[in-house]
């Protein structure tokens, strides 16, 4: 099956402002689509209240946090901490998707209706964190504040079509690390908590997938571009984390977060429902930037597999020592 993607003047025709303005009509249709899906859930029910108790400080009967408090494993917490710190820092994405999405019409709506969902996830974790003690509640106060006082950009904050690309593969990369990180996580209040953030990341992810494959139909060369450069060049939002590269390290041998996951579960289902390498009716610099897009994909797959071997080897390792 081959798609062929009409042109509706050049590329250079289209600017930020003109492809805003042309796709509001489908911004309105995917926000009711939303709205009538998405089920409001109240963040204190998946809560473990009964769980918690006072913390040293204002209160003398505070008892010092401790790791063997809680049964949430060691990957579940360094996964859950990076976690938290990702979505602490909504007010920065609200204020990028503001400023290119504007506050107006159809796009205003969604902008403030996905920032009003958003701040649900950052509420009911902090919550089951610090009620189940998973982890160290001062620690964690010492991490929020460090990465938002740094501040965060976003590598696509320059253009509003890499910006959509971006956050169709980031809302699924999101869902697949908070659904991923409760299996992982040895508690199955953690696990139902986390699966119900991950719906509302998957619905996330489908209104900006579909904007996406509506800018392929108006301006497909700009979008290929666009999908190559986010796929090519794509950081996690929590990048500036402190110590994010070690935790990053340990999610991906703990199978929360790795390259294959990344290849298989969030690149993959994209690019296959956009039919990217079947589009048609590209120009000399949209057919460049999907050649160089297989290229890359194809490499990646490679990387994958290469961590495969590794990771089966460790295991190999891990089971002898236990056998042993």
């Amino acid at each position: 099956m081959t798609i062929t993607s009409p042109h509706l003047g050049n590329s250079s025709a289209w600017t930020d402002a003109r492809l805003l303005f042309a796709l509001e009509e489908v911004v309105e249709t995917e926000l009711n689509r939303h709205l009538k899906v998405a089920k409001d859930w109240m963040p204190h029910e998946y809560v473990p209240w009964s769980d918690g108790r006072n913390f040293p400080g204002l209160f003398e009967d505070g008892e010092a946090w401790g790791k063997e408090q809680s049964k949430v494993t060691d990957i579940g917490r360094v996964a859950l901490v990076v976690n938290l710190l990702t979505e602490d820092n909504l007010p920065s994405y609200h204020h990028e998707i503001a400023s290119l999405f504007g506050r107006d019409g159809a796009w205003g709506t969604w902008v403030h209706r996905w920032t009003a969902e958003e701040g649900r996830h950052g509420i009911v974790m902090r919550d089951y964190l610090l009620a189940s003690r998973a982890v160290d509640p001062d620690e964690l106060e010492r991490f929020r504040m460090s990465h938002m006082s740094e501040g965060f950009e976003s590598d696509n904050r320059h253009s509003m079509l890499h910006s959509v690309a971006y956050v169709a593969f980031q809302e699924l990369a999101t869902r697949i690390s908070h659904r991923n990180t409760g299996h992982q996580s040895g508690d199955p209040v953690c696990d139902r908590m986390l699966a119900r953030i991950a719906t509302d990341e998957n619905l996330h992810m489908v209104f900006y997938r579909n904007l996406l494959k509506a800018a392929f139909e108006l301006a497909p060369d700009l979008t290929m571009q666009a999908v190559r450069d986010v796929v090519v060049d794509f950081r996690m939002p929590g990048h500036g984390i402190p110590g994010f590269e070690r935790a990053a390290a340990q999610m991906a041998i703990g199978e929360v977060y790795n390259l294959r996951i990344h290849h298989d579960d969030v690149l993959q289902p994209v690019l296959r429902f956009l039919k990217i390498m079947e589009i048609d009716g590209l120009g000399p610099e949209g057919l460049k930037a999907q050649e160089e897009l297989g290229v890359y994909m194809g490499g990646l797959d490679s990387e994958a597999a290469k961590f495969d071997e590794r990771l089966a080897a460790r295991k190999a390792r891990m089971a002898a020592r236990a056998a042993g």
